[in-house]
């Protein structure tokens, strides 16, 4: 198996990637890539001891790390690992990124903003909808997303959610959801705070995305859940 590149190297490249999505100066500083103020991005354990596979953190204060960390991973497919790890980079960030760069800056510039009464948004929560990402093979790559653009996943997962959601306490709740492949051989995935929830894994797997019967289509994103004052 080919190596996983040093923590140095990917961290460069996060910092360097998070400076160019954000316009704000992000470096490397030990094992964290620092942006503005409190925040900042460090690497989690490689628990899979696969190359092109992220675990990543967003810390929203780095000064309270263990309140304030949005845990997510991620993988990249390319020729090689640097290109994969980069792919791995630009997926994560076009999704979660997104979602939390858009919750710093409260404009609609990075994500969209749904409340919790939106048939859109997620009840009892204010969403912020990260950027919908999709890849795959063949004429029919991109049928999950096209199908998941018109087709809102928070209220279609809230039911199975909702509950558990209440038991975390927490007033951010990071949400991934990753689905797709071909017909007969399909990922459906939904990780709550990095960890799956198999209910609303299943419950995403019984949706009416597309199944092409050769082509390869995926699609991926991150809802980042708000706590209204309601809830």
């Amino acid at each position: 198996m080919t190596d996983r590149l040093p923590d140095a190297v990917i961290l460069d490249k996060l910092a360097a990637r998070l400076a160019a999505a954000s316009q704000r100066e992000w470096f490397v500083d030990g094992d964290v890539a620092r942006g503005p103020g409190t925040v900042g991005v460090t690497l989690g354990e490689d628990h899979t001891g696969e190359p092109r596979h992220l675990d990543l953190n967003f810390v929203l204060n780095l000064e309270r790390p263990e309140t304030t960390t949005l845990t997510d991973c991620v993988t990249g497919y390319g020729s090689t690992v640097e290109e994969s790890v980069d792919l791995a980079i630009g997926t994560w960030l076009d999704t979660t990124g997104s979602a939390v760069f858009e919750l710093l800056v409260q404009d609609g510039s990075f994500a969209g903003h749904f409340e919790s009464d939106d048939p859109r948004g997620f009840p009892g929560w204010h969403l912020i909808h990260g950027g919908l990402v999709g890849w795959g093979s063949g004429p029919e790559r991109e049928a999950v997303q096209l199908w998941a653009l018109d087709h809102p996943l928070a209220p279609a997962l809230a039911p199975v959610l909702t509950k558990d959601l209440e038991l975390t306490g927490g007033q951010l709740v990071g949400i991934k959801v990753i689905f797709g492949g071909r017909e007969g051989s399909e990922t459906a995935e939904v990780r709550v705070n990095g960890e799956v929830h198999e209910a609303a894994s299943a419950a995403l797997a019984d949706l009416d995305w597309p199944r092409p019967a050769e082509d390869l289509s995926y699609a991926r994103t991150y809802l980042l859940l708000v706590q209204t004052s309601a809830g």
